[in-house]
């Protein structure tokens, strides 16, 4: 892969993962588009870990903060006596919410690869995307604040993470569109949303290193693997920190007509060819 390819590919990981409009879409669909073929294992779990460590650069305090208190909470065995607290109570709600898109990621891994190479079903589920933000824009009451969330807001939201495992369904899309629903303010929707994809980001890109040891010619690939390592770490930490600020008062309809559109092209291209 050239260097200039890597650094497109990056930078369009890092920013759709957090942007609400689909990293794995847009991966399956600017190579199918540009004529490129599939970046491959090698590339695909560095840019994974790109976007890791953006998230670790924004929120390692808060994530440090968090593994504390839920040690903290096993030690002193407060798991079924509803004393869970403050920073305990949120970091068994990302555990919560992570369970759903981990098993289901387990048990239906081939049929979620098969979608990877259907760029017509990337662009029905960016479609998808489109009504989830639009009507959780509309509808979310918006009113709740992080501590105020319960165990049904985790498994929610969760599960719909779990959703987005399909290529063109959102992660932060789904997830944060979910928090609104069960009236998450929007930008406390999107901090949850990032919390909670760290381990599920960790755990796919540790999943993937696993099969990277059967892989082949990873070593010539060294300056593009570098590239789309740093190109999906800056994109990606910028755009949390819009995103952030974004939500402070903006809304998710540009995402969804953004979504929409996409789509829509898609389809119309492939009829089309």
């Amino acid at each position: 892969m050239d260097l200039i390819r890597a650094l497109i590919l990056g930078l369009i990981q890092g920013a759709t993962e957090f942007i609400p409009v689909s990293s794995s879409g847009h991966l399956v669909l600017a190579p199918w588009l540009l004529g490129w073929p599939a970046p491959g294992l090698v590339f695909d779990t560095v840019v994974h870990w790109g976007t890791l460590a953006a998230l670790l650069a924004v929120f390692w305090e808060d994530l440090w903060r968090l593994a504390k208190a839920w040690v903290r909470g096993i030690v002193n065995r407060r798991l079924d006596n509803g004393e869970w607290e403050g920073d305990e109570r949120l970091a068994w709600w990302i555990v919560i919410g992570t369970l759903p898109a981990a098993l289901v990621g387990w048990l239906f891994e081939e049929w979620f690869e098969t979608l990877f190479d259907t760029p017509p079903a990337a662009a029905g589920f960016l479609l998808l995307t489109a009504a989830i933000l639009a009507a959780s824009e509309r509808w979310g009451r918006r009113n709740k604040r992080l501590q105020q969330m319960g165990a049904a807001d985790a498994l929610l939201i969760g599960l719909a993470q779990a959703a987005a495992i399909a290529p063109g369904i959102s992660r932060s899309g789904a997830t944060i569109g979910m928090g609104l629903a069960r009236g998450l303010r929007r930008e406390v929707a999107a901090r949850y949303s990032f919390l909670l994809s760290t381990p599920i980001i960790f755990g796919a890109g540790l999943f993937k290193l696993v099969d990277l040891f059967g892989a082949a010619g990873a070593s010539g690939q060294l300056p593009a693997l570098i590239v789309g390592f740093l190109a999906a770490a800056a994109s990606g930490y910028c755009c949390i920190r819009f995103l952030l600020r974004y939500l402070q008062r903006g809304r998710l309809y540009p995402f969804a007509i953004y979504c929409a559109v996409v789509g829509v092209t898609i389809l119309l291209f492939t009829l089309l060819r």
